[in-house]
């Protein structure tokens, strides 16, 4: 017998989500703890079972980030998801 979450926002659909995602413009926003807050944008260059990793565009030391699906249930990271057509946002970490 499964239990399926009552919600929609299960992990296996925010994985699926970014899934859809590969490849795209992602604006995050991470809380690192106590007042820290990382802002970024970049392309979603993979999702792995467990992490999915963000190629940002700047160039500075760090180059890629990556987080958990669970950072995204919890909102640790708030994600915003653009299509490269339109410019305009596609999805948001409360949708996935």
């Amino acid at each position: 017998m499964s239990i399926v979450p009552a919600n929609n926002n299960s992990i296996e659909q925010i994985k699926l989500n970014l899934d859809a995602c590969v490849g795209k413009k992602i604006r995050l926003k991470a809380n690192k703890g106590r007042k820290k807050v990382v802002e970024a944008e970049g392309i979603l260059e993979n999702t792995y079972p467990n992490i999915f990793v963000i190629r940002l565009d700047k160039s500075s030391a760090v180059k890629r980030l990556s987080y958990t699906y669970a950072d995204v249930l919890t909102q640790t990271v708030e994600l915003t998801v653009y299509d490269h057509q339109a410019g305009a946002a596609c999805g948001t970490a409360e949708s996935m």
